[in-house]
């Protein structure tokens, strides 16, 4: 796990040193453990390492291959790399005990062809000395970063924007994006940042730069791998492919922990970790409220207090928001949707002082139903099908267990014809300025991409193609601001394929979310998690805080400044009136209010500095 960052100057000029040094330097978190430059005429690479397997100089990046042809930069993991390295035996002698080594060899014998080996969360460049070719490629479901800037005269790539902004002439927004998040509070649904000319290299994507010619290719394409397939695992099959995931996850030269919620998902790992693979020296890491209120998910987690000695606790505050609201958004260099990133980036602190890998839960939601948005999109499969009485069926065990209408709003609104939702969806825009909505509302594909179902399978595939992104996004710089290496089981895509393909009634039944996953670990779990029907999250006390007279002061004050007026993007009057109903308790405008607050100051932190 480090940071990668490079030029590539498309004129054929030499690049400067210094432009990497420079790059290199705003990213150093993620790699404080060894640094390395390679500049060979108009290629220019520079890496920052943080060392998790092989920990002595052999690890150096960037790494030459055995007969000096190819230079690689490598982010990220292949778990596998023991099996594939046993595989290149006869063709290679390794001379270390990296993965990077292994991904090295691996393109020389196989070419792009390797990439469907790899089992873990990848971006890397590979320079090929004797063509100048430049090989590029991001894992299959974008758990590792890679931006990028191009113009006709050079091509510059990162593992994060803040490395690519200084090598640029000017900053502008590309207010699509900000719409998109203002309206839909949506993030990473395309190629495009909230920087006009800053791009990602989609996730299953390479690129090829070949002189001046620059290709993007997919290499992984999720729907054709689940094409026309169902799978029915057993509970005991399911189980055996997480736990396997887990174990492939496990493998370090430094300590590893978990991240424990309390919710299914990373208490499936953490059960895992503690009865299957026999670990019961690993170290927990969550956030708690000492309180008794719906957010604070004190009671599940410590449900394993009998099974492990070292749980840690980190205890975000409106004191510690209000300390760290700045240098959280400074590190994000992008708008973040929800407090709830916030809760995640304090526990990633508390893992720094502990351990420096991290196991985590996220994708399980993705692939198994866990957002209750997915309930409309099965009822829409079941009336399509002409399944009355099944969804009749579910409807009633959904309102028997959750007591709330969620499920049939969400079938109602994804009948809808896309014209019709858009319409419907333009009312209930929050607080944005109409002229700004009426000019960059046009280019959204939210609602075609995310919000038009037509089945519970094409729900769940587009969560992975367009929304899931932006929580690893978050997963990644949370954790890379701390030196933080964050690991995600549930996203081996053996896993993913596996559960994609399984019949709908394994995925929600009974007005349950992921019942296969329940089924496979009731025996493991503790009985009280898995039977939780609520869906929380990064859950946290927002709509408290933002009533406190400290918070009132900064919001109030940030309604009231001529920055937050001249962003020309929020109707001041109408945030104002809801932010005075806020504090009234008539509604809860929390994640508007985070908007607010988070647009204006990273306008001023990152865009105009």
């Amino acid at each position: 796990m480090c940071g990668i960052s490079g030029v590539i100057n498309l004129n054929g000029k030499p690049v400067g040193e210094n432009d990497i040094r420079l790059m290199m330097e705003k990213m150093k978190h993620r790699g404080p453990d060894d640094e390395g430059v390679f500049i060979d005429g108009n290629v220019g690479l520079g890496f920052v390492r943080l060392s998790i397997l092989d920990l002595s100089i052999a690890g150096h990046q960037p790494m030459h291959s055995h007969n000096n042809r190819y230079v690689i930069i490598f982010n990220g993991e292949v778990y596998n790399y023991i099996e594939i390295r046993e595989e290149l035996k006869n063709d290679f002698h390794f001379k270390t005990g990296t993965d990077t080594e292994v991904v090295l060899a691996a393109y020389q014998k196989w070419g792009k062809s390797c990439l469907d080996k790899f089992n873990g969360m990848f971006a890397f460049v590979i320079f090929d000395k004797n063509t100048k070719q430049i090989f590029a490629a991001r894992d299959r479901f974008g758990i590792k970063p890679f931006y990028y800037y191009q113009d006709e005269e050079k091509f510059i790539f990162a593992s994060e924007i803040k490395s690519i902004l200084p090598l640029l002439k000017s900053r502008s927004i590309n207010n699509s994006i900000v719409l998109d998040y203002v309206a839909y509070n949506r993030t990473d649904h395309t190629n495009k940042t909230f920087f006009n000319g800053i791009k990602k290299l989609r996730h299953g994507y390479t690129l090829l730069i070949n002189k001046t010619k620059i290709d993007f290719v997919q290499w992984y394409n999720l729907r054709d791998k689940i094409k026309d397939k169902k799978t029915i695992l057993s509970r005991d099959e399911y189980q055996e492919i997480l736990t396997d995931s887990v174990k492939l996850r496990l493998r370090s030269d430094v300590r590893v922990g978990v991240s424990l919620s309390g919710g299914l998902d990373s208490s499936s790992i953490t059960s895992l970790v503690l009865n299957k693979l026999n670990l019961p020296n690993i170290s927990s890491f969550s956030a708690v409220y000492n309180t008794n209120e719906s957010y604070d998910e004190y009671e599940f987690i410590k449900l394993y207090s009998s099974q492990m000695d070292n749980m840690f606790y980190t205890y975000p505050s409106k004191e510690t928001f209000l300390n760290d609201y700045k240098e959280f958004i400074g590190s994000h260099s992008e708008p973040v949707n929800d407090v709830g990133s916030y809760i995640q980036y304090k526990v990633m602190e508390l893992v720094s002082k502990h351990v420096k890998v991290v196991l985590d839960g996220q994708g399980a939601d993705e692939q198994l139903g866990g957002y209750h948005n997915f309930f409309g999109s099965y009822y829409k499969e079941l009336l399509n099908s002409g399944k009355l009485l099944k969804f009749i069926k579910e409807n009633f065990h959904y309102l028997s267990q959750h007591k709330s209408p969620e499920a049939l709003k969400y079938f109602i609104y994804y009948i809808l014809p896309i014209k019709l939702k858009k319409s419907t969806n333009k009312l209930a825009k929050g607080s944005i300025n109409k002229e700004f909505f009426n000019s960059y509302s046009k280019d959204s594909s939210i609602i075609s991409d995310i919000y038009h179902p037509l089945s519970l399978h094409d729900s769940l595939i587009q969560h992975f193609e367009y929304k899931l992104e932006h929580l690893l996004k978050w997963d990644d710089i949370n954790s890379m601001k701390f030196s933080i290496e964050s690991r995600v089981p549930f996203l081996d895509y053996r896993l993913v394929e596996a559960s994609l393909n399984l019949p709908s009634d394994l995925i929600l039944k009974n007005g349950t979310t992921k019942y296969l996953l329940r089924e496979s670990m009731k025996d493991i779990l503790p009985k009280k998690i898995v039977e939780r029907k609520d869906k929380k999250g990064f859950s946290n006390p927002r709509r408290e805080w933002f009533k406190t007279p400290e918070f009132q002061e900064l919001i109030f004050d940030t309604l009231n400044s001529n920055d937050f007026q001249n962003l020309n993007i929020f109707d001041v009057k109408d945030a104002t009136q809801k932010y005075k109903n806020h504090l009234a308790d008539k509604s809860d405008y929390s994640i508007d209010i985070w908007k607010w607050i988070n647009i204006n100051e990273w306008k001023k932190q990152i865009v105009d500095k």
